[in-house]
């Protein structure tokens, strides 16, 4: 049996290491996490959000799955909103989605992974409502570019459409939800114009952001 090995050498090594470097760091984070940011991100490997972002761990709440997606029946993401939102106070929402993504590109091409066809599906029906967008984006690269920073908005509608969002705005609390796209080739992320601080934002906000986005040859 493969006891990963290695890895428990890696941690040690790690802990040691942080230790040394500030030897109040696990005392401090072992008190109380009180982040200003939840990310909702893919599952990719290549995407850590700590990383993305230089913070340390403690700073970012963190929800991830395929594709970056928000059902509204997903109960399992929208416990991890309820929580940072009423419970931790988190200001900022990150829905980041990622140039290359794996699960957009199957959506894109209804190519067959198995079970994660289904949830994949929430992917298609983005593709299927902007169409005529993705024909005019040209080849099938620029499709997947658009469709990653698409997907994107999509998903922060969904959160901004939750019940959750929406009576933390009506009671007055601090929170934006913002859309992001990471780029695999560079590792820097790009704001895609949807930063929506209340209710009455989204819809404007998500016409000028989706209006925003154009035909770029750029390689992602």
């Amino acid at each position: 049996m493969n006891r990963l090995d290695n890895l428990l050498r890696n941690n040690q090594a790690w802990a040691e290491r942080v230790s040394r470097e500030d030897p109040t760091f696990f005392e401090r984070l072992s008190r109380q996490q009180a982040p200003k940011y939840l990310w909702i991100g893919c599952s990719d490997s290549r995407v850590p959000a700590n990383q993305v972002v230089d913070l340390a761990p403690g700073e970012v709440f963190v929800h991830r799955n395929i594709a970056n997606v928000v059902v509204h029946t997903d109960l399992n993401c929208l416990s991890v909103i309820q929580f940072a939102v009423d419970v931790l106070k988190v200001e900022h929402i990150l829905v980041v989605g990622h140039y290359g993504c794996g699960g957009v590109h199957a959506a894109l091409t209804n190519a067959r992974v198995g079970l994660a066809d289904n949830w994949i599906r929430h992917v298609g029906d983005v593709s299927a409502k902007h169409a005529q967008l993705l024909l005019d984006a040209g080849d099938e690269p620029l499709q997947h570019d658009r469709l990653c920073e698409l997907n994107a908005l999509e998903q922060v509608a969904n959160v901004c459409q939750t019940t959750i969002v929406r009576d933390a705005w009506a009671r007055g609390q601090t929170l934006s939800v913002h859309g992001w796209v990471y780029t695999l080739r560079d590792g820097r992320v790009h704001d895609l114009g949807l930063n929506v601080a209340a209710s009455d934002q989204l819809e404007p906000q998500f016409a000028a952001a989706l209006a925003a986005i154009s035909i770029d040859k750029e390689d992602r």
